[in-house]
């Protein structure tokens, strides 16, 4: 039987994770799902280009995705935890490494580990 990849499995687990938590968000319309495909795309040349970054993928993948719903349709995922002010987004931390998590930044609270979104 044949090792699986590493590469491959990091980016179907970075895949899954992120579709999670769209699903978790009710957003993973074809459209966002493409989003995610999309990024899968460029993080798999972006790994086979630096392979040490291999952990970083999920949280990357998460990024990516917020960031095409930001320019498509808006803040994604909003703060469950801030009621008050001015709706706004939870950020990946960190920002470049392994774990990522969903944080709120204005309470400084982790709110869930990418793909953990409910």
């Amino acid at each position: 039987m044949d090792a699986i990849d590493p590469l491959e499995q990091a980016l179907h687990a970075a895949r899954a994770l992120v579709l999670a938590d769209l699903v978790a968000r009710d957003v993973a319309e074809a459209e966002v799902v493409s989003l995610v495909e999309e990024s899968v795309a460029h993080r798999r040349w972006w790994v086979e280009q630096w392979p040490e970054g291999v952990e970083y993928v999920a949280g990357l993948v998460a990024q990516d995705v917020q960031d095409g719903l930001l320019e498509r349709y808006g803040r994604w995922p909003l703060c469950p935890v801030c009621e008050d002010g001015d709706p706004h987004a939870l950020d990946v931390e960190p920002e470049l490494g392994p774990d990522p998590h969903w944080v709120c930044a204005k309470a400084a609270v982790v709110v869930a580990p990418v793909g953990g979104l409910t």
